[in-house]
């Protein structure tokens, strides 16, 4: 059985010195592919070490995560990006997206550095990965005005309702689901399994969004098992099928 983390900061500082043993449990749980964000430029060097690490197991994303996009340096910030993806192979632009949960006076340039993102990554036939915030009219405004038929991805950590999940399916993204569909007032188990597993792909967002037991702790990439487990609750199968069903379509985006 291969378990797919489509998104997992392995880099994070929490994990500290227990970095080898975390992904050494991923292993052992089955999770064997793991995909990286990028957030800001001061991570990227420790994202490549780990893919020098772990290069049959981690692919990396590059982008300029919205929390990030300050008015004295997104600028460059971008251009950091931009570079990176014409000199290294990443396998998506992310994460990406609007966050107005910690900064609405940032919104005008928090779009441009979407809407530019996105730009790129049609053009280099890469998928997004969304971040979404306290912004869901924000961003699918952005993603109406670029939609193509070169515009796919995955619309991480999904927590929005029934029709702004059909919203998004149709706009070419599919629903990155991690711990909140465990949690009690997650709502997305309610209508998830009327959504196809074609538009399904698993994710912790580690170190953050722990699934119950572990909810309000640290998160880690073996934890994908557990998000698998209520997922073949909700969808009345077993777990070997989400695994196989949620991987393949993680094959489908990232191109491995």
């Amino acid at each position: 059985m291969i378990l797919t983390d489509t998104h997992t900061h392995l880099y994070s500082e929490e994990f500290g010195n227990e970095r080898e043993a975390m992904m050494q449990r991923a292993f052992a749980a089955g999770v064997n592919r793991l995909f990286v964000p990028s957030i800001d430029s001061s991570y990227t060097q420790q994202m490549l070490d780990l893919e020098a690490q772990y290069p049959e197991n981690v692919f990396l994303m590059m982008g300029l995560h919205p929390c990030y996009v300050k008015p004295d340096s997104f600028e460059q910030e971008l251009e950091w990006v931009y570079q990176q993806l014409q000199s290294h192979r990443y396998y998506a632009v992310g994460e990406i997206g609007i966050d107005l949960y910690w900064d609405k006076t940032t919104l005008a340039i928090q779009q441009e550095a979407f809407r530019r993102q996105m730009k790129w990554a049609k053009a280099m036939n890469l998928p997004i990965n969304i971040h979404c915030r306290d912004a869901f009219d924000e961003v699918f405004a952005v993603l109406e005005s670029e939609y193509s038929k070169e515009l796919f991805g995955i619309f991480h950590c999904f927590t929005g309702d029934f029709d702004q999940a059909k919203r998004a399916i149709a706009l070419g993204m599919k629903l990155g689901i991690g711990g909140v569909v465990t949690f009690k007032n997650g709502k997305i188990d309610q209508y998830l399994n009327q959504i196809d597993l074609d538009h399904i792909v698993l994710e912790t967002d580690a170190p953050y969004l722990a699934p119950v037991p572990y909810r309000g702790k640290r998160n880690e990439s073996s934890y994908t098992l557990l998000v698998a487990q209520k997922l073949a609750e909700v969808y009345g199968c077993t777990v070997e099928e989400i695994a196989a069903k949620t991987t393949n379509n993680s094959k489908n985006i990232f191109g491995i």
